[in-house]
């Protein structure tokens, strides 16, 4: 019964949290009270091994259980000592665990950019702060118009990851629409895309400009699910139907690397012209059958 497997799934990730989260827990600790940024980045180097091989043992039992239906098409040539900036739409919280099945171990450790709020998560939201993920507030517009000092807050979280971001090859992920894609919030946010939400450039933008010379790439990912109204509960109860990754790889233009997003009009208008008119391709990947 799929309720059945559903509940199953969840206790199977309940408990390989809880495990995990023991060394989580004592490496966290240990590192809160040790002095020095070179004695801290062992302990992190501590704390991103913990983390990986939990991502490994749920990715374990979610393909010997649930057998999820995947095709993955993605270039050779990734590698764990490099560094990559991963952009892809956002239609789930399975989404996540997909990018893992898709990059776990063939990239470096893996840095989302994670709503500030998902700190409350038990053992999660610990694991995303010890290991220094950037996390954000998603303010709209009007908000940073009317509170600056928190867009400023943002800018300075992006900015310590990319500079911490230097000492060792990492992978940035960021589901740059913000939010996971429905059709009310498309409606609402007057989408001129039938299959994708408006992307945000600020976040991707400061880290081409702060990381580009070090980036090997972008890895472009495009999330096709066969069901229209996709849910981790239907994830984790083996009823997703099939899904599809295609990933392919984009070389970070010059112009990205020496422009000035923030300070410079044209550059940031530049900056739009070639996010949209890559979410303009994916949405076209996406309209077909």
């Amino acid at each position: 019964m799929p309720t059945a497997k559903g509940i199953i799934s969840l206790l199977l990730l309940t408990l390989t949290t809880l495990a995990w989260g023991i060394p989580l827990v004592l490496l966290t600790l240990v590192k809160l009270v040790t002095p020095g940024r070179r004695r801290r980045r062992r302990l992190l180097q501590g704390l991103n091994a913990v983390v990986l091989n939990w991502v490994g043992t749920n990715l374990w039992w979610m393909r010997l259980w649930l057998r999820p239906d995947l095709e993955i098409r993605r270039p050779e040539g990734l590698s764990h000592d490099q560094w990559w900036l991963v952009l892809s739409n956002h239609r789930s919280w399975t989404d996540i665990f997909l990018l893992f099945f898709a990059f776990h171990r063939r990239l470096p450790m893996p840095h989302f950019f994670v709503k500030r709020q998902l700190i409350w998560i038990p053992i999660v939201g610990l694991a995303f702060w010890a290991t220094e993920f950037p996390m954000l507030r998603r303010l709209s517009r009007e908000q940073k118009q009317r509170n600056p000092h928190l867009a400023r807050r943002d800018e300075q979280a992006t900015q310590r990851m990319c500079r911490h971001a230097r000492e060792r090859p990492i992978a940035i992920y960021n589901f740059i629409e913000g939010t996971r894609f429905t059709p009310a919030k498309q409606v609402a946010q007057g989408s001129p895309y039938h299959h994708l939400l408006r992307p945000r450039a600020g976040g991707i933008a400061q880290v081409l400009t702060l990381l580009g010379d070090r980036l090997d790439g972008i890895l472009d990912v495009t999330l096709r699910y066969d069901n229209p109204r996709p849910t981790f509960w239907g994830f984790l109860c083996g009823e997703e139907g099939r899904i599809t990754l295609d990933i392919r790889r984009l070389e970070i233009p010059a112009w990205m690397q020496e422009g000035h997003y923030h300070d410079d009009p044209h550059d940031k208008e530049r900056f739009h012209s070639w996010l949209n008119a890559l979410w303009q391709e994916k949405d076209k990947a996406l309209s077909l059958p």
